[in-house]
């Protein structure tokens, strides 16, 4: 019994150590709020006149516009690079502000601060796909994410799983790299490939089979194909797998940077 009661208060103290990382982030983010909205919202604005409006007029999908096609896609994308960018700023508190030794002294567990890290990203993610559904339905796009129950839960499932294995990719870059030149470089060789061949503009089946079967193993490929078609099993496991792996692998980099 008195295992079982110190079980149960070590569970509740690690969610308390995670609200308070989330917590220091959201006061963060609300006083940037502003800027980080107006930030939100010059990319989705490019993407949908440049490909919506502009290439988009001469390209005929299988049902509906290339804009109803292509604003999922940019949530996928969307979700992706901004979780990313998110998690990355631990790099400056590691490296410039010195702040991650004041985790370090504080009594939370170096997990609790990872995942606090990861799930403050998501937030950030959850505001940014938001505004892009804002300025979709401005551009008289069809959303079909919320025409029942079960399509709005795997709309929001896929949107958290997605932004999850990127934070936590930010998160490991982080950890690993010395100077923000090398965050760069895995922006351009990893990110930014994913970006437009993982079907965000275009179908995965339009590349050559080679390309396609490595494509096809990269999570915003199921992100992107879930949230244009709805949930699929086999694409959700790989979603979750990722999202495990990255926890771990995330949770495993902050311990030996700092703690071991």
């Amino acid at each position: 019994m008195l295992w079982r009661g110190k079980k149960i208060f070590e569970m509740l103290q690690f969610i308390t150590d995670i609200e308070t990382v989330m917590w220091r982030d959201w006061v963060v983010l609300r006083r940037r709020l502003k800027k980080f909205i107006l930030s939100r919202l010059v990319t989705p604005v490019l993407y949908l006149v440049a490909f919506g409006w502009g290439l988009g007029r001469s390209i005929t999908p299988e049902s509906g516009t290339y804009l109803d096609f292509l604003v999922p896609g940019i949530i996928a994308l969307n979700t992706m690079n901004v979780s990313y960018m998110s998690a990355t700023t631990v790099h400056a508190e590691k490296i410039y502000h010195k702040s991650l030794e004041n985790y370090l002294c504080a009594p939370i567990e170096p997990a609790a601060f990872v995942i606090g890290k990861i799930l403050s990203a998501v937030i950030r993610a959850f505001i940014s796909t938001g505004i892009i559904l804002l300025i979709a339905m401005l551009f008289d796009a069809q959303l079909n994410f919320f025409s029942d129950a079960g399509r709005a839960a795997g709309f929001f499932l896929v949107i958290f799983l997605n932004s999850i294995i990127f934070a936590g990719v930010g998160f490991c870059a982080a950890m690993y790299v010395k100077t923000f030149e090398e965050l760069s470089q895995v922006n351009t060789y990893f990110l930014m490939p994913m970006s437009f061949l993982c079907g965000t503009f275009f179908s995965t089946s339009q590349l050559p089979e080679l390309v396609k079967f490595f494509v096809e193993i990269l999570p915003l490929t199921h992100a992107s194909e879930m949230l244009r078609h709805g949930i699929n099993f086999p694409s959700l496991a790989i979603l979750i797998l990722y999202a495990a792996i990255i926890l771990k692998i995330s949770c495993r980099s902050f311990q030996r940077q700092f703690v071991s």
